[in-house]
């Protein structure tokens, strides 16, 4: 400590323990198990949540061509894509999640979201849609590995 006067020292508590479940003894493996269990027996409705997310991108798309690429529309945009980008690889679509992360470079910076080719956009809605009609669910598969990077190197020279 200081002996100078106008110095204060204030030790605040660590509550991550209890965050992180310090208190409660540590996580709990038969809970987890449990709600993966859960997660498999919901898996049946994958494929028919999956196609209804295409839909609602889709729409969006639809808009984007509808009324141009305004904040609005590129904004309805970002959030399907974001969505997909989220919800992919629950529904055992790695590959969606990573071509909608691509997507959503493109088009997550205000600044350049009004001036992305919408080529580039429609490619990408086009590769995830392809990915799921084909059932191609990572990049262990050849076309889809080549697809993402191929899209991926265009939004990196996008970006640039």
């Amino acid at each position: 400590m200081s002996d100078n006067p106008s110095v204060q020292v204030i030790q605040t508590p660590n509550v991550l323990r209890l965050k992180v479940g310090g208190r409660f003894g540590g996580i709990d493996a038969a809970a987890i198990a449990k709600a993966e269990a859960a997660l498999k027996s919901l898996s049946g409705n994958f494929t028919q949540w999956l196609n209804e997310e295409l839909s609602k991108l889709d729409e969006a798309r639809a808009r984007v061509h509808t009324d141009g690429l305004t904040t609005e529309t590129a904004e309805l945009l970002y959030l399907r894509a974001h969505d997909l980008k989220g919800l992919g690889a629950t529904y055992e679509f790695p590959i969606v999640t990573r071509i909608a992360g691509s997507l959503c470079k493109l088009i997550d910076d205000d600044d350049k979201r009004h001036s992305a080719p919408m080529f580039l956009v429609d490619a990408h809605i086009d590769a995830i849609k392809a990915a799921v009609r084909a059932d191609i669910r990572d990049d262990s598969h050849p076309v889809g590995r080549k697809l993402a990077e191929e899209l991926e190197e265009r939004v990196r020279a996008f970006a640039a």
